[in-house]
């Protein structure tokens, strides 16, 4: 956390909370919500000022009740999280970067939900991957010895036998299904924190 928002926040204890101005799409894209966009359920327009991005990213954190929310000064800005908290995009030669800009520590876990979504966990962080992503991800995913050939990856998402793996350089790592609606339990998060 910045030096100048924890001197805010020592300054200014008791400013309220903000809720449903921010989100994070599935694509790590941060946007800002207004009256409109939340009342219509939108999920408004991406922020693209570059000090404000890296502001928000560098100020990101997670509340006791798994809220994910941006210290702004002394208030909180909740986020509704289209996905999970972090997403992640596939970068040659360095393994997965996310949309924070942080590099991905080793994974523990690797999911595939039965819509298709890749979720990667690594200690406290869990990411799903971008989807514009997931075609080259895609020859990693390994079933019977070979690479997954798509008619036995969507029976897979379909009933979940057989074995999947993510055949990664230096790993190879067991894929568990989820269902879409089990991810936010699963890793204890909020997708769209209330007062």
């Amino acid at each position: 956390m910045d030096e100048i928002v924890k001197q805010a926040i020592a300054k200014w204890p008791n400013v309220p909370h903000c809720y449903g101005w921010l989100g994070l799409d599935a694509r790590g894209q941060w946007r800002m919500r207004d009256e409109r966009a939340q009342q219509l359920d939108l999920p408004g327009d991406k922020l693209q000022h570059t000090a404000l991005l890296a502001f928000i990213a560098r100020n990101y954190d997670v509340d006791e009740r798994g809220c994910w929310y941006f210290q702004n000064g002394p208030q909180r800005v909740y986020l509704n999280l289209e996905a999970t908290p972090y997403i992640a995009r596939s970068e040659p030669g360095e393994g997965w970067r996310l949309h924070t800009g942080v590099t991905m520590g080793p994974l523990d876990a690797v999911y595939l939900s039965v819509a298709g979504a890749l979720i990667l966990h690594s200690g406290t962080v869990v990411a799903q991957l971008d989807d514009r992503d997931f075609a080259q991800v895609l020859p990693l995913l390994w079933m019977d010895g070979a690479a997954v050939a798509d008619e036995a990856l969507m029976a897979w998402l379909g009933d979940g036998k057989g074995e999947l793996s993510l055949h990664l350089r230096d790993a190879e790592l067991p894929v568990a299904r989820l269902a879409g609606d089990e991810v936010a339990a699963r890793f204890g998060f909020v997708r769209r924190p209330a007062p």
